[in-house]
């Protein structure tokens, strides 16, 4: 696959198969994420796959009270505003957000492969984002659709009780990644252009160029 068909259409994919994901599959996958930048060349990451449904049964729970305490408190306002005025196109985006997210809380027992990406001694992620983003990536050159998720953090010692993750040296859970084989079609993600988010040389001074439409279209 095109490098840039990959960046272009790796975008957060739901609604996907309940086929479950080849071990060959899975394989290079993971191998291509621990071939990402590491602080230091450190690798104080590491990476649970869960594939188990009594596992999941048992995360299913804790990610949806999870998900409705992030939408009664850091969403809580832009959903108000979202309601009060449907038609606007903001409320029209926030909301197909708020209805995928819900698919995925309804169906995280069903996703027949979640990632977790743990790290020590680096409270920002830094070290393991790079790996985890390597990961999406090698799926999507799989077919296989992602959906990432930090929400759990709110009940972080439950995950690490249920995971048997260690509590006493220093792994800080960043992300969850749902993977599944997508039910719909892979495609460019719209997003603000590139002169809308960046500038040059100063905030907010002119970027030098404007990209009014994607550079790669497939």
């Amino acid at each position: 696959m095109d490098v840039y068909e990959a960046l272009y259409t790796t975008r957060a994919m739901r609604r996907v198969k309940r086929d479950s994901i080849p071990l060959d599959v899975q394989k290079r996958i993971l191998d291509a994420a621990i071939r990402a930048p590491s602080g230091g060349n450190a690798q104080q990451w590491r990476f649970l796959l869960v594939d188990e449904a009594d596992i999941k049964a048992k995360l299913g729970p804790i990610y949806r009270d999870c998900l409705e305490k992030l939408f009664v408190t850091l969403y809580k306002a832009q959903l108000d505003a979202a309601e009060a005025h449907p038609d606007r196109p903001e409320s029209k985006q926030l909301m197909k957000m708020n209805r995928s997210a819900s698919h995925l809380a309804e169906n995280f027992e069903a996703y027949p492969l979640l990632l977790f990406g743990f790290c020590r001694f680096d409270p920002t992620g830094g070290s393991i984002f790079p790996s985890i983003w390597s990961a999406m990536l090698a799926a999507r050159a799989e077919g296989v659709g992602c959906s990432l998720t930090s929400v759990m953090a709110y009940r972080a010692d439950d995950v690490f009780s249920i995971l048997g993750v260690p509590g006493n040296e220093g792994w800080q859970m960043h992300c969850c990644v749902t993977m599944g084989y997508p039910t719909g079609r892979w495609g460019v993600a719209p997003r603000l252009p590139v002169h809308a988010v960046a500038s040059r040389n100063q905030w907010g001074a002119d970027l030098g160029f404007e990209v009014n439409e994607p550079l790669w279209k497939g």
